[in-house]
């Protein structure tokens, strides 16, 4: 496990507790090994050292050091290049700009998606649920090309959407048996020791809430 010399944590991670932008960087903290001390944040109660950190109070922030970020996507390509083993993003330029728009496209699109689900307005919200359902559905046939998201090896785009599969249940949104390349990438996913091991309470509950 990566650590420092005298058995401490080389990192320290802000994190909310059910939210899929801090869980997609635990999961790649959990896919590098990277020994990091998790603070899992509460929206009401936000720390005074948080807010020192980040000037907008958000997470997920990372520390390194004397090192802060706050943008997951930031974050994710930061770890990959502080810790290259095993590598999560291709290594040529052109394959790495479309992993960089595929997870623009994700976070942009469907994590639009994910929280117009908590709005106020029910006509909004079940139009976000239909919304987000048929985007992922429009994706099924890409999982039956290529085992990882249209890619051979697992990288920071399967980081990216495994935490949004992972809270279909939640969501409400259930994926029809015929979408059998999409469930089976995301069975995939979920079986990953890493993924296992990135998970809190509270998102280890949304799985047992959902095959109840």
């Amino acid at each position: 496990m990566t650590a420092l010399l005298n058995g401490g944590p080389v990192m320290v991670l802000y994190s909310d507790a059910t939210g899929p932008f801090s869980h997609s960087v635990r999961l790649a903290l959990a896919e590098k090994d990277i020994d990091t001390e998790v603070k899992y944040i509460h929206e009401e109660i936000i720390p005074e050292e948080l807010a020192e950190l980040n000037p907008y109070n958000t997470v997920p922030t990372l520390v390194d050091r004397d090192l802060v970020l706050y943008d997951a996507q930031i974050i994710l390509e930061y770890l990959d290049e502080r810790f290259p083993h095993p590598p999560l993003m291709p290594v040529d330029p052109m394959s790495r700009a479309v992993n960089r728009q595929l997870r623009y496209r994700i976070t942009r699109d469907l994590y639009r998606l994910a929280e117009e689900l908590d709005s106020e307005n029910e006509i909004a919200a079940a139009g976000a649920r239909r919304d987000l359902r048929n985007s992922l559905l429009a994706l099924d046939p890409v999982f039956s090309q290529f085992p990882y998201f249209m890619s051979e090896d697992y990288t920071l785009v399967d980081c990216c959407i495994a935490p949004l599969l992972w809270r279909l249940g939640a969501y409400n949104i259930r994926l029809p048996a015929g979408a059998k390349a999409l469930r089976k990438y995301a069975e995939s996913l979920f079986a990953r020791a890493a993924f296992q091991s990135s998970m809190s309470e509270p998102e280890r509950d949304m799985c047992e809430r959902l095959t109840a």
